[in-house]
């Protein structure tokens, strides 16, 4: 059994195909679009309510039949969710050919990569893996994270996101800023006020210049 490097991707603008348009493939398609896909291109003879509602709301691509050897040609990426081992051991096949990463579901032996349990905030996503061992721990696991870190981690970290151009511009030291990311954090797990995190970051970034020619002014 391999054991798999985490790595995080970046799908913007890049062809992902998804094979099979039923209610497994629906859910391996919306973690898709929430990691940003563009369109992602469903084959399938038939879809799932919601995927046919996707398709009218232009969040996906349909090809309305089954898979066709040469269907992967400028894939980045493809999903493989169908019932048909034949199916499945074809566009596995296609995709090692071609060097494109696929996940064909419940069969790690096709598979290249697998895909974690994950909750997403915002910009905060947190992945459990048990390198396909147990998915059923990851689940487990995944909820039990999902109860400690709720929707304000989210707002956390694009508040941190925010900050991060001015202080790293500010503050050249790497221990200097490392000790003011987890004062800031700190501050926020304990009041759980933007406003109170800004200002804390504010008076690490204000230039001794500033601070000096304000002392001479009053």
């Amino acid at each position: 059994m391999s054991d798999y490097y985490p790595i995080s991707l970046d799908l913007k603008g890049k062809r992902c195909v998804v094979v099979g348009g039923g209610t497994i493939a629906e859910r391996k398609i919306d973690s898709l679009l929430i990691f940003s896909a563009s369109s992602p291109i469903v084959i399938s003879p038939g879809l799932t309510r919601m995927l046919e509602d996707y398709v009218l709301k232009e969040r996906i691509s349909h090809i309305k039949r089954g898979y066709k050897k040469g269907d992967l040609e400028g894939a980045f990426l493809v999903i493989v969710a169908t019932d048909d081992s034949e199916v499945n051991q074809a566009v596995a096949s296609e995709a090692f050919e071609r060097g494109i990463l696929v996940n064909v579901v419940d069969c790690p032996r096709l598979c290249n990569f697998i895909l974690p349990a994950f909750i997403k905030r915002e910009h905060l996503t947190i992945a459990v893996s048990t390198g396909g061992q147990s998915p059923a721990l990851a689940r487990r696991i995944k909820t039990h994270l999902a109860r400690l870190y709720k929707e304000d981690y989210g707002l956390l970290t694009t508040l941190l996101g925010e900050l991060r151009p001015e202080v790293q511009k500010t503050i050249s030291d790497p221990v200097h800023r490392k000790h003011i990311w987890e004062k800031a954090i700190d501050i926020w797990m304990e009041t759980k006020d933007e406003t109170a995190v800004k200002d804390f970051i504010r008076t690490q970034i204000v230039p001794v210049d500033s601070i000096c020619s304000g002392s001479r002014r009053r």
